[in-house]
């Protein structure tokens, strides 16, 4: 075999030594089953995960019966080997298959009823105020 032979399998064995990153982040919650919305789209129900392909600041909505909303923004920063130009090297040419799993926990705060009796014990009284001329 001559240099041009074994410098082709070289070149062809190093474009077949692809690599990939694949990037998942799951969301967690206390009680469960809270419907999750990342940046206003719907993923399902906790424990929930989706793939993402960029990394940054994401919204993350939580949302379940008898508890509080709650609405954060989540910062999922780079590793090290996705920053440039590291990040075409592990994309491209690592050899294998990576995977940047992110978890996030979130403990939702039970409804608070009495602001709700206060609201509408309110709305009486103003009512009756309007009603008697006051």
């Amino acid at each position: 075999m001559g240099f041009r032979s074994l410098c082709l399998i070289g070149i062809t064995l190093s474009v077949l030594q692809v690599g990939c990153v694949h990037r998942r982040m799951t969301v967690v919650s206390d009680p469960p089953e809270a419907l999750v919305r990342v940046d206003g789209q719907d993923i399902g129900y906790t424990p929930a995960s989706i793939d993402f392909t960029y990394y940054g600041t994401r919204e993350v909505q939580l949302l379940k019966d008898g508890y509080e909303t709650q609405t954060q923004l989540v910062n999922i920063p780079a590793p090290w080997y996705q920053r440039f130009p590291l990040d075409f090297f592990s994309d491209n040419f690592l050899g294998t298959h990576t995977t940047d799993q992110r978890q996030y926990f979130f403990r939702l705060q039970p409804r608070r009823t009495d602001q709700a009796a206060d609201v509408i014990e309110r709305g009486r009284a103003l009512r009756s105020e309007a009603m008697h001329g006051q």
